[in-house]
């Protein structure tokens, strides 16, 4: 895949509260910790939803000759019409890099994750990441899904639902008192059972009041490493990223852009969740 044209950022009205980011050069650091109250939860809730059906809308819009720049405009029409900031837009880059300019990612085929929509036509068969977040009442809500254009080929269609099932599985694995450590375990191993590879250094993470808060989930089996305790009230996303080649990858000289080494195929999917007392609640959904 190769990079197209990118159109001017689109406007987002004044009276939409931005998330304190926006027009800074880094994302102050979180120091709110990832357990919130009910009323917190509740907002993030209804924020999530309103992004599980942005993604939906958008999802309806992928098929062959469509741009990624139309699915953009797409998400970033559907959050605004509810009142609500698209999270990416402005979002800042890192080491001097310039901030994401769109209201959602698209990453096709074997680009990972973070793909800048621009003037790419989608194609029959490709598969299509849409990751869109909502930020409304102080809050964000993050999630992704995977799309095939058109029928698609039956190793594509295996991958999509491949990485959507390692994504269930991997939520099921949230349980108080368990390491988040143990996501990963089970998504790499399920992933591995299946002939593909789980992409280790892009994780999930808290969201809530902060767009990224600072803790990790990955989806790899870290252990020792990542031994944050889950907790009742945490929230945060399981968002695993599964290839059907090698995971190792690269990132283009956009800053943005990250695709695998050897061109092999990538599907993703995410949720935003908040862990019950005995599991977890999905909160991305429509």
């Amino acid at each position: 895949m190769s990079k197209g044209d990118v159109s001017p950022i689109r406007s987002v009205p004044p009276s939409i509260p931005r998330p304190d980011y926006v027009g800074k050069r880094r994302a102050s650091q979180w120091r709110g910790g990832d357990v919130h109250s009910a009323e917190t939860i509740a907002r993030i809730r209804a924020t999530s939803r309103l992004a599980a059906q942005a993604l939906a809308e958008v999802g309806r819009h992928v098929t062959p000759g469509v741009t990624t720049d139309e699915l953009d405009r797409i998400g970033h029409e559907f959050l605004v019409d509810h009142g609500a900031y698209p999270s990416t837009l402005g979002y800042p880059g890192s080491a001097g890099r310039p901030p994401f300019p769109k209201s959602l990612c698209t990453s096709l085929n074997e680009v990972i994750c973070h793909g800048i929509p621009d003037s790419t036509v989608i194609q029959p068969g490709d598969i299509v990441k849409v990751d869109i977040t909502a930020y409304k009442d102080g809050v964000h809500g993050d999630n992704c899904g995977s799309f095939i254009a058109g029928e698609g080929s039956p190793k594509a269609r295996d991958l999509v639902e491949a990485t959507r099932e390692a994504l269930a599985r991997g939520i099921a694995a949230v349980k108080p008192g368990r390491e988040v450590n143990v996501i990963g375990r089970v998504i790499e191993a399920y992933a591995t059972r299946n002939g593909y590879e789980s992409v280790r250094n892009y994780t999930g993470h808290g969201v809530g009041p902060a767009f990224h808060s600072g803790l990790v989930i990955p989806h790899y089996d870290s252990a020792p490493m990542h031994s944050d305790v889950i907790k009742p009230g945490m929230v945060f996303t399981v968002e695993p990223m599964l290839v059907a080649g090698s995971e190792l990858n690269y990132e283009w000289d956009d800053g943005w852009t990250v695709s695998t080494d050897d061109g092999s195929w990538c599907a993703q999917f995410e949720h935003t969740l908040v862990v019950t007392d005995d599991g977890a609640e999905v909160l991305t959904l429509p």
